[in-house]
């Protein structure tokens, strides 16, 4: 499958390595910072539930589901570290950005 390539020009072709990454770093941080607050919801609902009783939750069923499910989404993002730009000044520039003003 072939595509038509367009040529950049010379000029504006050093911004290329600075404004991707920085894009990344700003998807990424917004994407984190969503993550968090759906984290913090989803644990202000089981406190209310458990303080209210509907809901019974014990330290050895936390520590065994953490136990069972750590080990996996740590698997699974492993890959996915080696993708992102992460030492690039713009891409940890455009994350805190992110994650301060998104």
């Amino acid at each position: 499958m072939s595509g038509i390539q367009v040529p950049i020009p010379p000029e504006y072709a050093w911004l290329i390595p600075i404004v991707v990454p920085f894009i990344i770093g700003l998807l990424v941080g917004a994407i984190i910072k969503k993550v968090i607050k759906l984290a913090l919801a989803v644990m202000a609902l089981i406190i209310v539930l458990v303080a209210t009783g509907s809901m019974t939750v014990t330290f050895e069923d936390l520590w065994g589901k953490a136990m069972e499910f750590l080990p996996k989404l740590y698997e699974s993002g492993e890959g996915y570290l080696d993708v992102l730009p992460y030492t690039s000044a713009t891409f940890l520039i455009g994350l805190a950005l992110a994650l301060w003003k998104a």
